[in-house]
Order: structure tokens, then sequence, then C-alpha cells
């Protein structure tokens, strides 16, 4: 878990490939359902319905096989994801400075929450609102910096105690 861009889907699909397991993009899933990206659903019928199919998908997604998870960036908001991700889960929370994935994102125009004037400030304020319920989800705190993905994928996998395997299939 993660803010926006901080590199969630990118690090778990290549942490699910090494360890040898199923990887999973919630939101990815919750536009498979849905038949729309998440910013045409959010537009169309707002936030507050978006979190609760999102928790639904969460609730579901945690109770399934060992598998990496990547989460939206405001799962954290609500408390029963946050309680399902702890404790049906070994949680990652990729810590991203606010200015380190407006540099990643500055040009990207799919994310529903960061299509405003000041998207830095926007990052800024997400920071400020999330940081302390990514750290109070977390089993572990990996600093994103400027590591490659290989490099990230390897510090977690140690601290985790996760052995390479081949790929499923």
């Amino acid at each position: 878990m993660g803010l926006p861009g901080s590199g969630k889907s990118t690090v778990g699909r290549q942490l699910a490939r090494r360890a040898g397991l199923q990887f999973f993009d919630s939101d990815h899933v919750i536009e498979q359902r849905i038949g729309c990206s998440i910013r045409e659903f959010f537009e169309r019928e707002g936030e507050v319905a978006f979190r609760d199919l999102e928790e639904s998908v969460l609730d579901e997604l945690t109770q399934g096989d060992a598998c990496v998870l990547s989460t939206g960036g405001g799962a954290v908001l609500r408390p029963a994801n946050r309680a399902h991700l702890h404790d049906r889960t070994t949680t990652v929370y990729l810590h991203s400075a606010p200015e380190e994935v407006f540099r990643r994102l500055r040009h990207d125009q799919n994310r529903p929450l960061l299509q405003v004037a000041d998207p830095l400030l926007r990052l800024k304020e997400l920071y400020l609102a999330r940081d302390v319920l990514y750290r109070e989800t977390a089993h572990l705190l990996i600093e994103t910096g400027r590591p490659s993905v290989a490099s990230l994928v390897t510090s977690i996998m140690q601290a985790l105690h996760i052995d390479a395997r081949l790929p499923p299939g």
C-alpha cells in the first residue's frame, strides 16, 4: 500500500513473479467488475460508491489463497479495509515522499484524485491524511526513493523471508 504512484502495482507484480504467487491489483479487479475505468465510475457514481465497492473487493481478496495484492492508495481510509489488510495479510507500505510521487505522475491523466489545479499540493494533502493510516496498517515499511523495482522487490523478499521461486504455470 502507499500513495497513488508509489509503485504498488509495479513492485507487487514483480514480487508476485519472483515469489511464485498470483498477483491481484484491487483497482483492476474493480474495473473488471464495473466494466469501466475507475475514473469514469468516480465521476458517475462518486467516491462513496467507489469506496463501498473497494471495501467489498478487498474483503473478498484478503480471504483467498496466498497472493500479492496491490491496493488503491485510498483503501486505508476505511477502518474495515485497514483491519482486513492488517489482520489477514502481511502488509507492506511503500513509503514515497509526495514530491517523488509527483515527479512520477505529473503527466498521468488517469488518477481521479489528482485531476486538480495543483496535483503536488493534493499529494501533500493525501500524504498528511494517509501516512498515519498506512503506518497503522503496515507490518513493513519500505522507502521507495530512487532504487530500482528489482532492488525494492529484493528488499521486501529479504525482510519477509520469502525465497524466490519459479513463476507459476
